[in-house]
């Protein structure tokens, strides 16, 4: 046995003859199950190769013994080429299976899948292994289609329908959507552990909502920290800060006499989850839990640390994550990344640019792409058109970086902003991959800020060609045409766009009051304190005209094309609708439900239109308060009349696609990835 190899073998041969042909299999056995450092594997092999023994027909098992030896230490390519190293004849399922489990170990689900046709060409059965994997793949895939076939060979060939293959395949059915097939599987097994009663929980929050989610939460008979982390991480993110609480007390003190420990990892899911809801009062909570419990070792901590960087940045507290950045003992290119986009995200762009420079040369710490698309996009939003050039071919002369599409979509949006539509269109045509949504959009909301209907129209169509059902280029475009007196193409754009079946979500607001979410839209009249809500809006609306506001119809940019009214009388009701916006509608709350002089902080699921830009700091003003709005691209922090964004608004509705998703990186699966 590989555990019975003598010492004085373990060591890098020589020669191939210091050991016999069984002694060679041990090595490399032994090896693959971690006895001995995967180097002397590595230098068995070259050896081997050295003396020509592995093409000789007097060790046929060698190469078998290779090929497992690398598929156990996770290296495809490595594994891949010992398999094709292997006699066909002699190639079995658990072979096979070998290579199958390595490609979805190292996250490479479609050539897994490939494999698995493959060995099923070869006319070899799978056996219950080999159909885990399957399952594994399929849910990675989110497809069903593999799945449900692994799940009939599982019938067809007699397999034993084990407890973990079941887990397996409710999972897969569940990710796929498919929860009427993954109840089925539960209610058919008979004897359903934590795992899954997990896996019917996570599908029903995905797929049915929270209140779904819950019953089966309350039905399990045993939870494990998977499944209170899922449930509390869902009602954060729902806005229901005082169910996290409770659930988050329950998990920590299940009695009087036990207090739980939390991991990392289920700490920075809960904190990520806050991060993405603003929920600041669970998030501050969980950094005291942090503090006290104390059990984390340097790695954790830094993780954790990085996480609660991010939360503080996207909850409107950048002081807070600048704070806790600045006592950290120990920092990783990820913890930077966090708190460069925390900069870019409140428009800090001068703190941005000299915390990278003190990244790269006094912590020698090498950038990687996601640093490059918070310094670009925090240069985007200052205007810095110059230095973005510079950090664009920094980013590959430098520091050896390919830019990738969301760093040609930043270039794209700095460029247009500042009015460079020529340059920022051959910069589009120049790209190695073919534009995308993103890069296209931001161009088009640049050509919609600067009046450029020509190109605007071009773009349109490319647009349109790719995703037809997405009208928002309609809109956009239908303002250009009406603001250069083009009504007749207007018309037209406004007619396709009446035509289209596509719904437009709100644009919803939300407001934290003494640990309750308040939720608003446009025109809302269904808030239990409704009267004094509009009472307090008319009182805002009239001290705003005094301060000589007055309302901008043409800057809003409507959400469908029935909002686009024309006319006096219509023209009276556009402003009126502008008034109740439902982020004034979350501010005239705010200042009704909260002390005189609390800074209040407002979350937006859509972009800030202008006119309610303008309004904000006249309000920060008028009221004596410090206004922070989310929206989807950035903050803006509204104080004495002024706006930390220095009223370089956001060009358009694409540039979030680039700003939220790659900006906002700091998920619990990116902070656990190795640093390197």
């Amino acid at each position: 046995m590989a555990r019975n190899v003598p010492l004085n073998t373990l060591r890098t041969p020589s020669s191939p003859s210091e050991v016999s042909h069984l002694h060679h299999r041990s090595l490399l056995r032994s090896c693959a199950l971690g006895h001995v450092p995967p180097a002397l594997g590595r230098s068995l092999h070259a050896a081997l190769l050295k003396a020509g023994i592995l093409l000789s027909p007097t060790y046929p098992n060698i190469s078998n013994a290779l090929f497992h030896m690398y598929a156990a230490l996770g290296s495809s390519s490595s594994a891949l080429r010992a398999f094709q190293d292997i006699p066909r004849p002699t190639l079995s399922s658990v072979d096979w299976t070998a290579l199958i489990s390595c490609y979805v170990r190292n996250a490479f689900p479609a050539r897994a899948l490939l494999l698995f046709r493959a060995m099923c060409r070869e006319g070899l059965d799978p056996d219950e292994v080999t159909l885990l994997s399957v399952f594994s793949v399929a849910a990675c895939l989110s497809y069903p289609i593999a799945g449900a076939s692994a799940h009939i060979f599982l019938i067809k060939l007699g397999l034993p329908f084990t407890l973990s293959a079941c887990n397996a395949a409710m999972n897969m059915y569940a990710k796929c959507g498919r929860m009427l097939e993954a109840r089925r599987l539960f209610n058919e097994t008979p004897c359903p552990n934590v795992v899954s009663w997990t896996v019917i929980l996570v599908g029903s929050l995905r797929c049915e909502g929270i209140s779904s989610g819950r019953k089966v939460f309350d039905l399990m008979p045993d939870r494990n920290d998977v499944s209170w982390t899922v449930m509390a991480a869902s009602c954060v993110e729902a806005g229901l800060p005082r169910e996290a609480f409770s659930l988050l007390a329950d998990m920590i003190f299940p009695n009087a006499s036990i207090i739980r420990r939390i991991n990392h990892i289920t700490l920075c899911s809960l904190i990520s989850a806050c991060s993405q809801a603003g929920d600041l009062i669970v998030g501050r909570w969980l950094h005291s839990t942090a503090l006290k419990s104390g059990h984390f070792d340097d790695n954790h901590l830094l993780i954790v640390n990085t996480a609660l960087i991010d939360m503080y940045a996207k909850c409107g507290r950048i002081e807070a994550a600048i704070a806790l950045f600045e006592v950290m003992p120990a920092t990783n290119v990820i913890t930077w990344n966090a708190m460069l986009s925390g900069l870019s995200m409140h428009g800090m762009c001068a703190e941005a640019l000299k915390l990278f420079s003190i990244m790269v040369k006094e912590e020698g710490l090498p950038p990687d792409d996601i640093t490059f698309v918070s310094l670009l996009s925090a240069l985007s939003r200052a205007g810095l058109v110059q230095r973005g050039r510079e950090l664009f071919l920094e980013m590959k002369q430098v520091y050896g970086l390919t830019p990738k599409v969301e760093h040609y979509a930043c270039m794209v949006d700095l460029l247009g902003r500042a009015g460079h539509l020529n340059e920022a269109e051959t910069l589009i045509r120049e790209m190695p991959v073919r534009p995308n949504e993103v890069v296209l959009g931001s161009l088009l909301a640049s050509c919609s800020l600067h009046g450029k209907l020509k190109l605007g129209k071009k773009l349109s169509r490319e647009l349109m060609e790719m995703n037809p059902n997405n009208t928002d280029y309609h809109v956009l475009l239908y303002n250009m045409c009406s603001s250069q007196g083009r009504h007749r193409d207007a018309e037209e754009l406004r007619r396709q766009i009446k035509k289209s079946e596509q719904k437009k979500g709100p644009g919803l607001s939300y407001i934290e009051i003494n640990g309750f979410v308040h939720r608003f839209c446009a025109g809302d009249k269904s808030h239990p304190r409704t009267l004094e809500l509009y009472a307090k809006l008319d009182e805002i609306a009239q001290r705003l005209r005094f301060a000589g506001y007055y309302p901008n119809v043409a800057s809003q940019v409507p959400r469908s094309m029935d909002n686009c009214l024309e006319g006096e009388e219509e023209r009276e009701e556009r402003e009126q609708a502008l008034l109740a916006h439902s982020e004034r509608l979350a501010v005239a709350f705010g200042l009704i439900s909260s002390k005189p002089g609390m800074p209040l902080r407002i979350f937006k699921n859509l972009r800030i239109c202008c006119d309610c830009h303008s309004a904000m700091k006249l309000i920060s003003q008028i009221f004596s308060r410090e206004i922070i709005v989310r929206d989807r691209n950035r903050f803006h922090r509204f104080k004495d009349g002024l706006c930390t964004c220095s009223d370089y608004c956001e060009t358009g509705p694409y540039m979030w696609l680039v700003v939220i998703g790659m900006g906002s990186f700091v998920t619990s699966e990116y902070l656990l990835r190795p640093s390197g």
